[in-house]
């Protein structure tokens, strides 16, 4: 096989998963709305790229469930029930207390929280909760939610497994992507958004699981409990 056959599906593998981000972080932002319908065509006039990779991006969002798929009409942002988010929650709140069984019974790969690596990459996750907390505080969704998907990212691939730390990565970003639809409504959100980031972070570090449960548990209740009553508002 030549070379440049290589190097154009490496280029085209690269250019699929830059417009999957780009399209992802529009939904995230609130410029793509629930429902909202467009092409392939559209999208790829608009990056000013060929239809391939777009169309292989957009098939890409499809199977993570942020966008579906009509034959005859192209894509639209997938619209997210009060219901679905609980669902979210729920498996979010199982993958996580299988980490924290894992904590528990010493399974996990990095026993040693105080070995150099491990603590490296738990004050990196630290750093993320600190600027997660901050955005919170602030009321910037959009640095808020940049943040928050790389807190929870680092911490969970500290349990050593990958197909966890995807999955739980899949789960926050579709959890996103149903409450901005909410939140982008408030003008001022500042106090509505969690910040226990550094909090749970440090509960971890200490092996506390019990009082981690505790901050996830509140978390999870004032999560559903706002989205909540922005729906029925």
């Amino acid at each position: 096989m030549p070379a440049s056959t290589g190097t154009g599906a490496v280029t085209r593998s690269t250019l699929r998963q830059q417009i999957a981000d780009a399209l992802r972080d529009e939904v995230l932002a609130g410029r793509l709305q629930p429902g909202q319908e467009f092409t392939v065509k559209e999208i790829a006039e608009q990056y000013g790229v060929s239809a391939t990779p777009v169309r292989e991006a957009l098939v890409d969002l499809s199977a993570q469930g942020l966008l579906e798929a009509d034959q005859h009409r192209g894509f639209r942002v997938h619209e997210y029930s009060v219901e679905d988010y609980k669902g979210m929650i729920e498996a979010r709140s199982l993958i996580i207390e299988g980490m924290f069984l894992a904590l528990e019974e010493g399974r996990h790969r990095q026993r040693n929280f105080s070995e150099p690596r491990t603590a490296a990459a738990i004050a990196g996750v630290r750093r993320r909760g600190d600027e997660a907390q901050r955005a919170a505080s602030a009321g910037d969704l959009t640095v808020l939610i940049g943040y928050d998907l790389r807190f929870w990212r680092e911490l969970s691939t500290l349990f050593g497994n990958p197909y966890l730390a995807d999955f739980l990565h899949r789960l926050r970003v579709q959890s996103w992507v149903c409450t901005v639809q909410h939140l982008r409504r408030l003008t001022d959100l500042r106090g509505a958004l969690w910040s226990g980031h550094s909090e749970l972070a440090d509960a971890l570090y200490a092996r506390d699981t019990a009082a981690a449960r505790v901050i996830l548990a509140a978390y999870n209740d004032d999560s559903i409990a706002l989205i909540e009553r922005l729906a029925a508002e």
